[in-house]
């Protein structure tokens, strides 16, 4: 996108009237611009007016400035590319921000497979049920089609992957922006969980592809219950599908935690 033709409709009022004067002069300045992507009069892919515009605007020097769109950068909220006559570029970050701090703090903190799996079998069945109740008809239509792309084979790598992904995104259809944020942080986590599981399970293959039948059936059954708009049905099944998917994943990993399966 291109940049915007005057600073001024963008800024906010408190900043309109006159240059920033504090201590904290840079920080103050990325609050503002920080404001402006959240309030989406900066969106993604927009670059950041001239930095001559921005010094101006703001009644600062040029290093106070680049110290602002640092911090900015720090965040990943802008893009620089270095020796760039384009600018700083606003890219507006999802889940991924906070995924791996988060899965480094779980690692710090000594926390088991146990702990994540007793967390995602607390929010995921609630999800199902406002997925159902309040999802679009769209919502419904990627989660069959989730379903659908979970492949027809007990392979760990790609049957994990797209476990995971259809777990994610059932969570984040459901229009809960915080369950879908703690959704996408605890993602990694839950697909190398789940490909150590199905590894340690591919020695007898009847069991495995009686198992892989289970899974699959009970996808279905989710997809069609959300589809109906059952709410309470919804949330029932994948409550009972998360209490057995956590038993079974967590045979021989009672004890496993989070930094053993994490780089």
């Amino acid at each position: 996108m291109s940049r915007p033709e005057s600073l001024a409709p963008m800024i906010s009022a408190d900043t309109a009237t006159g240059a920033v004067r504090s201590p904290k002069t840079a920080e103050l300045v990325a609050r503002t611009l920080r404001r402006m992507v959240v309030d989406g009069q900066l969106k993604d892919g927009d670059f950041l007016p001239h930095e001559a515009e921005l010094i101006s605007h703001f009644g600062v020097s040029r290093p106070t400035l680049r110290e602002a769109v640092r911090v900015l950068e720090s965040e990943r909220l802008v893009e620089v590319r270095r020796g760039s006559r384009t600018g700083a570029r606003v890219r507006v970050p999802g889940p991924e921000i906070v995924a791996r701090p988060a899965a480094l703090l779980l690692a710090l903190s000594g926390t088991t497979l146990a702990d994540v799996m007793t967390a995602r079998t607390a929010i995921e069945p609630p999800a199902a049920n406002m997925l159902a109740e309040n999802g679009t008809a769209e919502a419904h239509d990627e989660l069959r089609r989730l379903v659908d792309a979970v492949p027809a084979a007990w392979e760990a790598g790609t049957l994990a992957a797209a476990s995971a992904q259809l777990h994610r995104r059932m969570v984040e259809l459901s229009g809960n922006a915080t369950l879908g944020i703690i959704a996408g942080m605890l993602h990694e986590i839950g697909e190398r969980h789940t490909a150590a599981a199905i590894s340690g399970a591919t020695g007898d293959k009847k069991m495995a592809k009686a198992e892989y039948m289970r899974l699959h059936k009970s996808y279905v059954r989710l997809a069609n219950l959300v589809y109906a708009r059952k709410g309470d049905a919804a949330e029932a099944h994948w409550r009972r599908h998360m209490e057995a998917a956590s038993a079974a994943m967590l045979r021989g990993h009672e004890k496993t935690r989070v930094r053993d399966i994490m780089d």
